[in-house]
């Protein structure tokens, strides 16, 4: 019901901002839509941890991400159309795109909770015998705990879940992906065009890339879902980044006769930072045992990393332009920094992996009661990480 009431909270800002009167209800309004969409993304991340396994996760997750991405390019073209509706009922164009676009939202806000159901428990289109499949695999799996002991909503568990080090590393590793990917989504036109191409034809040619990145982002998470292993599958996407990035800067200064280098970097730099946030948001969501702390720390991840697209918004200056030694060498730094970030955490959870290793079940079950693990968490003796 959260997640709707989020939903049809957007949808009411956002018809409201067809009928503003000056900038500053504009700004209030933008104000209100960031503040309802926040919490969209991490619930339903969460939401889609609640119904698989963890190691059928991250290909979930990334035909969620790039659904939204495609239909952020979808929205351009749906914007254009409603924009020639300018002069109906004496309505500037630009007010029709709020007022259509926020009602749908409101439509599907308000039919959400019959289709997106926080467990399986809630599917009335479930047998039983279905709710206890699903159950049995979630148990199996780490997902769920034989109890619901030490898994409430306090403050020794918002603090704990805030300074955990692994969701920290997942922080770093978050930041190789918002800064070139925040990057590209206000330069890659401006990129393109520096190719020899019309406006136009520049923003048809972004189709490609971000095409071929949706794909990349599936076959990543399959194929990692497969082998129930996430930190090569961030590892490698990162490495096509930073080689990508490499090719872009080393031929900027000579675009004319480097067309199709540049444009194939581009494409390769999707290929790059579309797999990432569907892994890392896995990866992270994979080794946080209880529900709540889940839930808390994957709102942390996103919000935290998210914090990287300031600085990719800043560092590709205009007055630097066609090179853009800030703005490359800021990306390939951070992504630098990923790589150094995905590295130590594949080895300290390897490392308490092994420690939990060497003791047999029989005394873990000897030492502690079925209460008392669940109540650890992933750190329970029994809890193997995800690497």
């Amino acid at each position: 019901m959260w997640l709707s009431a989020l939903v049809l909270s957007w949808g009411t800002v956002m018809t409201l901002m067809g009928v503003v009167k000056d900038s500053q209800g504009m700004v209030i309004c933008r104000v209100c839509l960031g503040l309802c969409e926040a919490g969209f993304f991490p619930g339903a991340v969460y939401i889609v941890s609640t119904w698989y396994p963890r190691h059928e996760l991250q290909q979930r997750l990334a035909i969620f991400y790039t659904a939204s991405v495609f239909s952020g390019a979808l929205s351009g073209l749906l914007a254009f159309a409603i924009a020639r509706m300018d002069g109906v009922r004496g309505i500037e164009g630009w007010r029709w795109i709020f007022l259509l676009e926020g009602t749908v939202t409101i439509a599907a806000g308000a039919g959400m909770p019959f289709l997106i159901l926080d467990t399986p428990e809630k599917a009335k289109w479930l047998t039983e015998d279905d709710q206890r499949f699903i159950d049995v695999r979630l148990r199996l799996s780490g997902v769920r705990s034989g109890t619901q002991e030490g898994d409430k909503l306090s403050w020794r568990l918002l603090l704990d879940t805030l300074l955990d080090w692994k969701i920290g590393l997942g922080i770093l590793l978050a930041w190789a992906d918002s800064v070139p990917n925040a990057a590209f989504k206000f330069t890659m036109p401006q990129i393109i065009k520096q190719l020899g191409f019309s406006t136009e034809k520049a923003q048809l040619l972004t189709i490609p890339p971000y095409f071929c990145g949706g794909i990349s982002a599936w076959l990543t998470g399959r194929f990692s879902d497969r082998f129930s292993w996430r930190m090569p599958f961030i590892i490698g996407p990162m490495t096509i980044l930073a080689v990508a990035l490499g090719i872009l800067f080393h031929f900027s200064s000579d675009v004319a006769n480097n067309v199709p280098a540049m444009y194939v970097s581009v494409i390769l730099a999707q290929i790059g930072i579309y797999p990432l946030l569907p892994g890392i948001t896995a990866w992270i969501g994979n080794n946080l045992a209880l529900s709540w702390k889940r839930s808390i720390g994957i709102a942390w991840l996103l919000a935290a990393g998210n914090l990287g697209s300031l600085i990719g918004t800043n560092v590709f200056l205009d007055k630097e332009g066609p090179k853009y030694p800030t703005g490359y060498g800021t990306s390939l730094g951070i992504i630098c920094l990923g790589l150094i970030s995905a590295v130590l955490l594949e080895f300290l959870l390897w490392r308490l992996n092994n420690k939990k290793s060497k003791l047999s079940q029989h005394e873990v079950r000897e030492r502690y009661s079925q209460e008392q693990l669940d109540g650890m968490g992933e750190k329970s003796p029994l809890y193997q990480y995800t690497l």
